[in-house]
């Protein structure tokens, strides 16, 4: 007689467990636990762990394995890398599409997760076939869009399809050179319980996909829906076990996209790529600073000028912050663009150096772009454009604002300095204002006033007068 048995999975870092628990013992995160119900004696039974997709894709190889090596001997074959035809994608790749490599590319709906693929199905540079499994559009859907974007291509296989081993019969026998399938959330293994998109189905497949890719040498770019809260949806295992996670940032309603690669194990993870969205598809964008600084206001208060590093890229970015007068029992702080934390530690050294009573202000912070910043050099420019919102005074014109920021006020050195500062000369900023203990990093140069401060609260000296 059939059996149910009811195990819980931890969406964050698939941890399992035979009963619910508010906290999950493997990340320490709250109400992540979700049930996943298996049936045994049946024959979707997984206990006989043979027949899940990361066992059975091991049947679907039709290449040589490749044996084990000692650490001495390993290192000397190269990695073949594909050329997506695009520029900025080959830069996020870390050169190129690698063969066996698993990508996972994430983002909101409508921000052109499935238009910037099928514009790399039609220019990526391969020899044989490229296999595009829809389990969300018919082949005549896909074909209506591939006429929008001029990217009909022969090389192209459409498989509408979401089981498992329906999609490997299939690739054993097309035996592409690469394989896109959106999303992995629709598709579902017949020897594991649960609906598409739940944990258990979502790892179990991406398990075998993954055993297929590694096994052949097969590139896969998997789409990846978001949750609410702008997270992949599904368990966090997923982006622990592909090679390469891609995140479309920016709003969907615009005319840019910022897509960022948050993990590369074949080449530097934090690298963006820009691009804007046309009649004809998603098209780069060179000039990524005036992107960004584009359009700015001339001596607003609440609008600073400073530098983040992103990947090896310097950005020149804009942020603007809002202090107003609260409604409400406790002031709302609501951030787009930098950590809410971390924000919240720095207006509280503003608070402490510069006397503000935003106690009773609401405060606003948004970086342009809907960039996402995490380089604490802009700690300094944040601070600043608080203080100038709150005091309703505009800092000095062509100004860039860089330094990390301690709670005590003081300000840290500023990594990949010179970089930064040859960028911010190219667009034609005439003061940059620096911890003191840059002084010696910096180099000259003709066109840029460095201006050196040892605290936080030499800034308003500095940039108000």
């Amino acid at each position: 007689m059939a059996k149910k048995n009811v195990t819980f999975f931890c969406k964050e870092c698939g941890y399992e467990t035979t009963g619910w628990m508010g906290k999950c013992p493997g990340c320490g995160n709250f109400n992540t636990l979700v049930e996943s119900t298996t049936v045994t004696g049946t024959s979707k039974s997984s206990n006989n762990k043979s027949d899940s997709p990361a066992f059975r894709a091991s049947t679907y190889s039709w290449t040589d394995r490749r044996e084990t090596v000692r650490l001495n001997e390993a290192g000397k074959e190269e990695y073949i890398r594909i050329s997506t035809g695009i520029d900025q994608l080959d830069t996020l790749f870390g050169g190129g599409i690698t063969d066996g490599s698993v990508t996972l590319l994430g983002g909101e709906p409508g921000i052109g997760k499935s238009t910037i693929l099928l514009q790399l199905a039609d220019s990526v540079k391969v020899d044989g076939d490229i296999l595009y499994v829809s389990g969300e559009e018919s082949p005549a859907q896909i074909r209506m869009r591939a006429d929008r974007l001029d990217a009909v291509n022969d090389q192209v296989i459409i498989c509408a399809q979401t089981c498992f081993e329906v999609i490997a019969e299939e690739l054993s026998k097309t035996r592409p050179s690469l394989c896109i399938i959106d999303s992995i959330q629709t598709l579902y293994s017949d020897s594991v319980n649960g609906t598409p998109g739940s944990v258990s189905q979502a790892r179990e497949v991406t398990a075998g996909l993954i055993r297929i890719a590694k096994s052949n040498g097969l590139p896969i770019i998997l789409v990846g829906h978001v949750t609410k809260d702008g997270n992949i949806a599904g368990p966090k295992t997923l982006e622990h076990m592909v090679d390469t996670v891609l995140y479309f940032e920016g709003d969907s309603t615009g005319a840019y996209r910022i897509l960022r690669s948050v993990k590369n194990r074949f080449g530097r993870s934090g690298e963006l790529a820009f691009f804007e969205m046309t009649q004809h598809g998603l098209s780069p964008v060179d000039s990524s600073n005036a992107l960004l600084i584009a359009g700015r206001p001339l001596e607003a208060p609440g609008s600073v000028i400073t530098s983040a590093m992103e990947g090896a890229r310097a950005l020149t970015i804009e942020i603007q912050a809002l202090a107003a007068d609260t409604c409400y029992g406790t002031p709302q702080r609501q951030t787009t663009g930098p950590d809410r934390s971390r924000t919240s530690m720095l207006l509280a050294v503003a608070e402490q150096q510069f006397k503000l009573n935003l106690n009773t202000k609401d405060v606003f912070i948004n970086v342009i772009g809907g960039l996402r910043i995490t380089d604490p050099a802009c700690d300094l420019a944040l601070i600043t454009a608080v203080v100038s919102a709150a005091r309703n005074i505009a800092i000095k014109p062509n100004t860039m604002v860089m330094g990390e920021v301690g709670l005590t006020g003081e300000l840290r050195p500023v990594s990949s300095l010179n970089l930064r500062i040859d960028e911010a000369s190219r667009l034609g900023i005439r003061y940059i204002v620096l911890p003191s203990s840059c002084k010696n990093a910096v180099k000259e140069n003709s066109r840029i006033e460095f201006l050196f401060i040892d605290n936080v609260s030499e800034a308003a000296d500095v940039l108000f007068s």
